[in-house]
């Protein structure tokens, strides 16, 4: 079948479809001949199922693993009621308190005092964690990001053009006690810019696939933010190599331990703000 049968056989849009393959959720052939991809029965089938696993609120990662057997889809189904419930509950006290404050007809933001419809405003805080939790971890989401990812490999692949006329045949990539032990072709400038390019979509896969399983949905943004780190460090390398030519530095261990520092530094901020 082509994407448009299948389309119309799943009544799931074009665009679901794509993301479910690009996930590797369903992986359909391709014919040989045209590269076109050429769906199944049992792809038509396993479209449906995912779909409506994702309508019950079930997040990709978890998904994958059910698809590939670690995850149990009964003690999937089981947490998720659970997850629900508590969502329910969640909303529900929020309409309450949204009905209260709107039978005040000068309600304004001016006028707003919180402890008339909060009694106990710690365990209110505690109760609503997971909510402004999120808020904490704006920084992890943003870090993570496809921008910030795009920004690495631009600043990477431009110090490298801007810095490989002026390079010596031979520049160094191993460092130990101040000196280079190990030398490459000036070629090996572009190498940083390569591994961010190749780093993203392999150790995502790998990131998500081993953290999202075992711990849950937040780890696909703590996966990204993983990813984009590694990123961050192949360009303090780039960054390194250049200023250890330049005679600026010379302790490699020293500016590795700064990056870890910076890194961790914004992901445990992060964890005690949710917590």
């Amino acid at each position: 079948m082509t994407i448009k049968e299948v389309e119309e056989k799943t009544g799931l849009a074009r665009s679901n479809i794509r993301f479910y393959e690009k996930e590797r959720l369903i992986c359909p052939k391709r014919n040989e001949h045209n590269q076109y991809r050429e769906y199944s029965e049992a792809d038509v089938e396993a479209l449906k199922k995912i779909a409506y696993l994702r309508t019950l609120g079930l997040p990709v990662e978890e998904i994958r693993g059910i698809i590939s057997g670690e995850i149990g889809l009964k003690g999937a189904v089981e947490r998720q009621v659970k997850i629900l419930d508590q969502q329910i509950n969640d909303l529900k006290n929020a309409r309450r308190l949204c009905e209260k404050m709107s039978q005040d007809q000068s309600l304004t933001y001016a006028s707003l005092v919180v402890e008339r419809y909060v009694n106990d405003l710690d365990q209110y805080w505690k109760s609503n964690e997971k909510m402004l939790g999120m808020d904490a971890f704006r920084f992890v989401s943003l870090w993570g990001g496809r921008l910030a990812w795009l920004a690495m490999l631009a600043i990477s692949f431009l110090i490298a053009v801007i810095a490989y006329p002026k390079l010596p045949s031979e520049i160094p990539i191993q460092y130990s006690a101040g000196m280079a032990v190990s030398t490459a072709d000036k070629l090996a400038i572009f190498a940083y810019p390569g591994g961010c390019l190749v780093v993203r979509p392999l150790f995502k896969i790998i990131f998500r696939w081993k953290m999202g399983l075992k711990y849950g949905r937040v780890n696909g943004m703590i996966a990204d933010y993983l990813t984009n780190s590694l990123c961050f460090i192949l360009l303090s390398a780039e960054i390194f190599c250049l200023l250890f030519m330049g005679g600026y530095v010379k302790n490699a261990g020293l500016m590795f331990a700064l990056d870890g520092f910076i890194l961790m530094g914004g992901m445990v901020i992060g964890l005690r703000k949710k917590s």
